[in-house]
């Protein structure tokens, strides 16, 4: 009878994780017909569309298994031959650390408790990563006996996106001028050199990449190639060898990748080998297997807490009127927590800082919002916990806090890449380094704007600047949808009264914003707020924003370019 139920546990689990990852793929094989086709809104609807697919799956599994295992829900003797028999069906398949996954997924939802249980669930299952190998069927070869020119005609040939392409003569030119500036000024082809490019394309708001590396000087070389597609035909944007701007493109404040990818782990694997600082949980992330680039995290993250001695600290910044923060200053991310009280003129719930957390994990966010893990019965060693942090925590979020034994377990909290908040970065930086910072600030709202998205609250202490001096926002208790917001001119005082009023004299609604005032509180270091205003004055003018929505009514989606402008083959061509 056990070998029964534990038969169909593992058949549902494992049903459910196949039928789960055929629907993704079904989905990430529209794409290139949507960028075929230039239906960017319908591409953005199969992204949002590819994020809820887990949590929808995974409902109806946990249903059924709990249906299954009605009174052994909790027997871990149960659980380990669950487990043990489940690894034995997915250890043959390329995607087994995925499938692992899902089966950590079910068990925290089905086990009572929720909890992280390691011996019961999978986080050292070895993967093809592990092999260090890439199967050769991931990539095409380009030897060194084609010259440049010939070699990028070939690339262009076989990478057909189904449309002509757009002056491609001028498309190879460019990317062979490119390799001549970049590289063969500073090294030399041999009989050992070869290119390989990724078959998988990687498809982004309005945007194809290819990635590739060349073997030459005894190492490899990596390079992107972004192609768009206007109403004049495909073209190649650019060819990126420049390390941080490849990470950048990669990074957790862009949406995730759409690429057909059959092995994900190798993938990963030639990845790294382009993309070099980015662990293997970013890289997860970024070509849309966030789940288990939480798994990962978490395997990553527990072998950092065996290796350091450091404590968990509060983090530094203005202390937050909806979250409390900590961090462990060997590791680069942050702890949110939502306060069990908000404190006046806050007056949101619990529930609703979740859902604008939600919103944002849906959205695109364009290079300038931070991509968050939710986590539930986190578990930290007390011994790890600094003494002052602890009394903020059961000062602030104590419903979230429980103790077993020598284990802090925090039933809910955020987890997010840990930057050098804007406000206290103005305070030590030159005034060069301010003047690019505030410009950055500037760009980082307008970005989120165009993508239909309003901070709400745009205090510096609200952003952080990344180590490549990038601004992102990270705070989004106060988030909305630009086009809900009511963008007004602010009202001149005629009277007396109206001009010694302690009060506004004319009505506000809920959504009403006046941009001229963000001039009294947006920056307040004085040697760079004058340089702030006088550069951004988009910033400050109402009709700026309602120009921003009528393009997002009109259904405008406008390309963020995860690259300076500056590198791009034509830079007035827009998409």
């Amino acid at each position: 009878m056990e070998n029964e139920l534990i038969k169909c546990t593992v058949e549902t689990i494992l049903n459910g994780y196949v039928s789960y990852i055929s629907d993704f793929n079904q989905i990430t094989q529209r794409i290139p017909g949507n960028f075929r086709d230039r239906d960017w809104k319908q591409l953005h609807a199969n992204h949002r569309q590819r994020l809820r697919l887990y949590k929808d799956h995974l409902r109806d599994i946990v249903i059924t298994c709990k249906e299954l295992l009605k009174g052994q829900e909790a027997d871990q003797v149960v659980w380990q031959k669950i487990r043990a028999s489940y690894q034995e069906a997915i250890l043959p398949n390329a995607d087994r650390e995925l499938a692992g996954t899902f089966f950590n997924s079910v068990f925290r939802k089905v086990f009572p408790g929720k909890v992280i249980h390691e011996a019961l669930m999978f986080y050292n299952l070895p993967s093809t990563l592990d092999s260090g190998d890439i199967n050769d069927s991931l990539f095409r070869n380009y030897p060194a006996q084609a010259d440049l020119h010939e070699a990028f005609a070939r690339i262009l040939d076989d990478f057909d996106f189904g449309v002509p392409y757009y002056q491609k003569e001028n498309d190879i030119n460019h990317l062979v001028e490119s390799v001549k500036k970049v590289i063969l000024s500073r090294y030399r082809a041999t009989n050992e050199t070869t290119t390989q490019v990724l078959r998988d394309v990687f498809y982004r708001n309005k945007a194809a990449y290819l990635i590739g590396r060349t073997y030459l000087g005894n190492k490899w070389m990596p390079f992107i190639i972004p192609f768009l597609h206007n109403e004049k035909g495909v073209f190649a944007d650019t060819l990126i060898f420049d390390p941080n701007i490849m990470s950048g493109i990669f990074s957790y404040t862009r949406s995730y990748f759409m690429a057909p990818i059959k092995i994900p782990a190798q993938t990963v694997n030639f990845l790294q080998s382009v993309i070099q600082h980015k662990r293997p949980y970013e890289l997860y992330n970024a070509i849309g297997f966030n789940k288990h680039g939480k798994t990962a995290f978490y395997k990553d993250f527990i072998n950092h807490l065996e290796r350091s001695s450091d404590n968990f600290i509060l983090a530094e910044g203005i202390k937050g009127m909806v979250m409390t923060v900590f961090t462990l200053p060997s590791y680069n991310v942050v702890f949110k927590l939502i306060k069990d009280h908000f404190e006046p003129p806050k007056n949101m719930t619990r529930q609703q800082v979740k859902e604008k957390y939600k919103l944002v994990g849906l959205h695109d966010r364009v290079g300038r919002m931070a991509d968050t893990h939710e986590f539930e019965n986190f578990r930290l060693p007390l011994n790890r916990i600094d003494p002052a942090m602890m009394k903020e925590l059961k000062m602030n979020v104590n419903s979230l806090l429980s103790i077993e034994g020598d284990t802090l377990i925090i039933k809910h909290m955020y987890i997010e890449r840990r930057l050098r908040p804007l406000n206290l970065y103005l305070e030590e930086c030159s005034l060069e380094e301010a003047k690019h910072a505030v410009d950055e600030y500037a760009k980082a709202i307008l970005q989120m704007a165009q993508a239909n998205i309003f901070p709400g609250d745009m205090m510096t202490k609200n952003f952080g600047v990344t180590r490549q001096n990038r601004v992102i926002f990270y705070d989004y208790d106060e988030i909305e949808f630009l086009d809900r917001m009511n963008f007004r001119i602010k009202p001149k005082p005629e009277t007396y009264d109206q001009i010694y009023a302690s009060k506004p004299w004319y009505e506000i609604n809920e959504n009403d914003v006046f941009p001229e005032d963000f001039k009294r509180f947006m920056i307040g270091r004085q040697d760079v707020r004058a340089y702030f205003i006088a550069s951004n004055p988009e910033l400050f003018d109402p009709e700026y924003w309602a120009a921003i929505q009528d393009k997002l009514g009109k259904g405008e989606m406008i390309h963020a370019f995860p690259y300076p402008e500056s590198m791009r083959f034509r830079p007035d061509e827009v998409v």
